[in-house]
């Protein structure tokens, strides 16, 4: 018995524009909560603390970063604390004998300031010596 006269059984659909809004909307709120991240700086070579004995390289130019921000190249003080004077000194420090670069060893005191030793690192950079290490103590047993 159909008690609906004049109606005609329609097909069930289903509404595609709002599920593509949706999924338009999550796309944009990912791509826009997406953090990128771009990673510049130096190359830092760190020495590990499984060797029992230090390596030893000849050529290398020790740069001492005193507590007070005072910055010694091979045993001569450096009389200006900007980037350009550090590197100029290193610059005079590299041995003449052809090869690869020396690697710069880094004393800095425990106490020194970070930005003293990022400025002895960026004018390695600018001196041309790519090859960074830090010297560090073994702790007391």
């Amino acid at each position: 018995m159909n008690f609906r006269r004049g109606s005609r059984n329609e097909e069930p659909e289903i509404n595609m524009i709002p599920l593509i809004d949706v999924v338009l909307v999550i796309i944009i709120f990912l791509m826009l909560t997406t953090t990128f991240s771009k990673v510049s700086g130096l190359e830092v070579n760190l020495p590990t603390a499984e060797s029992e004995g230090s390596e030893v390289v000849a050529r290398e130019i020790i740069v001492a970063v005193t507590a007070t921000g005072e910055i010694v190249v091979n045993r001569l003080p450096v009389a200006d604390r900007s980037i350009e004077a550090i590197a100029a000194a290193l610059g005079k420090a590299v041995p003449g004998e052809p090869g690869d670069p020396p690697v710069v060893v880094i004393n800095a005191d425990a106490k020194a300031t970070h930005q003293s030793v990022v400025d002895v690192m960026q004018a390695a950079q600018r001196a041309g010596l790519p090859h960074i290490t830090f010297a560090t103590q073994a702790p007391a047993q």
